[in-house]
């Protein structure tokens, strides 16, 4: 009988605000962590490789989309709820749309453009713990 290995120090992981047109682009994960929930597109930060490289990548992986980093909009930690889970440290960036249009990959399964002032009454998504205070922080720093 396999056993759960549990990790055994925290991950770093990215995340990216991506405005267009004044809206943020929310993805819905398709599998764990967090599948269900929208969230922001990006994942584990590899070792050797920069923050803005990261997001770069991940944003391009799971989106096809190219993006403008600005600025380091704030971060998340989320602790393991469970045995086996990950000890993630998430930081999250404010980014420009630049070029092409969302293709997912299989880890997400639906994505939405959203005004970031109806975050809060949007009733009908799950979003991940702090996605709200991440956006607003990520739309002050994008500006009008």
């Amino acid at each position: 009988m396999a056993t759960l290995v549990q990790p055994t120090h925290p991950q770093i992981a990215v995340s990216a605000a991506i405005f267009r047109d004044g809206k943020v682009l929310l993805t819905r994960r398709a599998r764990s962590p967090a599948k269900g929930f929208y969230s922001l597109p990006g994942g584990r930060v590899e070792f050797g490789e920069s923050l803005h490289q990261a997001v770069k990548r991940e944003v391009d992986e799971e989106t096809g989309l190219a993006i403008e980093i600005v600025s380091l909009a704030g971060w998340r930690e989320v602790l393991p709820a469970a045995p086996g889970a990950g000890h993630y440290l998430i930081l999250s960036f404010a980014a420009r749309w630049l070029a092409r249009e969302p293709t997912l990959n299989d880890e997400l399964d639906d994505f939405r453009w959203i005004a970031p002032d109806t975050l809060g009454s949007l009733s009908d998504l799950k979003l991940t713990g702090g996605l709200e205070e991440i956006v607003q922080s990520a739309a002050r720093l994008i500006g009008p």
